[in-house]
């Protein structure tokens, strides 16, 4: 699920292949419309499509000429991050 609330984005549950579909177009159109911090301190469950998530949005704000930060990514996405050594990629905390 995904909260906005000013230029913050919450998620909470799970972000999995299942379940980011339905995330991917409401975070582009947030970031695309200023700089945002998308809040993970509620996600509960990652896999790859989390990471494919961020990075979506991540473009979606650059192209925008925006700035994406996270702040409170669980150990498992940063864990994952750094298997697929991408983990340079993430946005710091703002």
């Amino acid at each position: 699920m995904i909260v906005q609330d000013g230029d913050c984005l919450r998620l909470s549950g799970a972000l999995t292949l299942t379940t980011v579909s339905g995330l991917l177009e409401a975070g582009r159109a947030a970031v695309a419309a200023g700089d945002c911090v998308a809040d993970l301190s509620a996600v509960t469950r990652v896999d790859s499509a989390a990471l494919a998530l961020l990075f979506a949005w991540l473009r979606a704000a650059r192209s925008a000429g925006h700035r994406l930060s996270l702040v409170n990514a669980p150990t498992a996405l940063v864990s994952l991050a750094s298997l697929y050594d991408v983990d340079g990629l993430l946005p710091p905390a703002a």
